[in-house]
């Protein structure tokens, strides 16, 4: 499986919407992926969103924000979600929390 790292650099210059509608991009890639039996898809868009999840919290962790303990969660649940028997249920709700902050991310960029 080819490496995949983010620039960190880059990634802390994001806003916190943008960053966690990034990750809830590759959330949805990977849900998508399973859905459709693509185990290869699934596992690359995993390895991202962790990757990501990884950089928002080390971020976060370094500004001492109140919203690391938000995003530790949302990572536990989305590492649950591939391991519970309600894949569907947990992969529909997973997809809603992460689109709030795709809908804040754009309202931030369009004004």
């Amino acid at each position: 499986m080819p490496s995949y790292r983010i620039d960190r650099e880059r990634w802390s210059q994001l806003g916190f919407c943008a960053q966690m509608a990034n990750i809830g991009a590759e959330v949805g890639r990977s849900i998508q992926a399973q859905r459709k039996g693509n185990e290869k898809r699934r596992n690359m868009a995993l390895m991202r969103a962790y990757d990501l999840f990884d950089a928002t919290q080390a971020q976060l962790a370094f500004e001492r924000s109140p919203r690391l303990f938000e995003v530790q969660i949302a990572q536990s649940e989305f590492r649950k979600l591939f391991d519970g028997d309600i894949f569907d249920e947990n992969a529909s709700s997973l997809e809603r929390y992460f689109n709030q902050f795709a809908v804040a991310a754009s309202n931030v960029r369009n004004s």
